[in-house]
């Protein structure tokens, strides 16, 4: 499988990592769990999970560093702080990795997003902030909401935007028309453990699901069975069993 891993600079005084595998296929954006970094696919199994549809030309993953550390997973930020460092965060995806993955992938379709556990949320808030880019995203065992993350301190103007659960409740109008014929999303989320305690995975997904429904936009949510953890070895399973239908 054809490897390649670039350093782009970034807001947080470290340049950040994007591997990318496959040489051909539609582009993937790949999100690791929580303070994850861009080899944490690789490392867990993840790439071998659709090594076929990579050897294949279908797929070309992009992996990217998290930065969750120096965001979200900062409990000694506030709420408000937290969100601005993930606008900055944002910011260097759509800025330095979008441009590297288009001129890498020149004349490539939109690219679907996805990501595991925190890396779920990063690939819904993407997909629902710039589905111009991203127009389908795949979710494994995410929570959406990051007010529920240790916060504390006020909920300003970027804690609501970076806030699924808050700005979509509240999309309307040409927006949201948009979205629902841009946009198509899959929750898939396990029921075994971890899935709901301490994560908060499995009831975010139906609440999610439910927000969805409510802005019909067009998704599903795949829940899988009590067996099924929130774990490497199960996204793993969850992603080659969704991603062959979107490439």
């Amino acid at each position: 499988m054809e490897r390649h891993q670039v350093e782009l600079d970034s807001p947080f005084g470290r340049p950040g990592t994007v591997i990318r595998y496959g040489h051909s296929g539609r582009p993937v954006l790949v999100f690791p769990a929580e303070q994850g970094r861009a080899w944490d696919w690789e490392a867990h199994g993840m790439v071998d999970a659709v090594a076929d549809l990579v050897d294949a030309g279908r797929a070309k993953l992009y992996c990217v560093d998290s930065f969750d550390g120096e965001s979200w997973s900062n409990r000694d930020l506030p709420l408000e702080e937290r969100a601005r460092r993930h606008g900055a965060y944002t910011s260097w995806l759509t800025d330095a990795v979008v441009p590297f993955i288009g001129a890498d992938s020149p004349g490539a379709s939109d690219a679907v997003v996805t990501g595991c556990s925190m890396g779920a949320y990063h690939a819904l808030q993407l997909s629902l902030t710039r589905a111009d880019l991203f127009p389908v995203a795949l979710c494994l065992s995410g929570n959406y909401d990051p007010s529920t993350w240790h916060a504390w301190g006020e909920r300003g103007d970027a804690a609501y935007f970076t806030n699924p659960t808050d700005h979509l409740a509240h999309a309307g109008g040409d927006h949201l028309e948009w979205l629902r014929r841009r946009l198509y999303v899959v929750l898939t989320v396990g029921q075994g453990a971890w899935e709901t305690h301490p994560t908060g995975s499995l009831p975010a997904a139906h609440a999610m699901d439910a927000l969805l429904a409510a802005k019909g936009i067009p998704h599903e949510l795949d829940v899988w069975g009590h067996d099924a953890a929130h774990d490497w070895d199960w996204w793993a399973r969850q992603l080659a069993h969704h991603l062959p239908r979107f490439c």
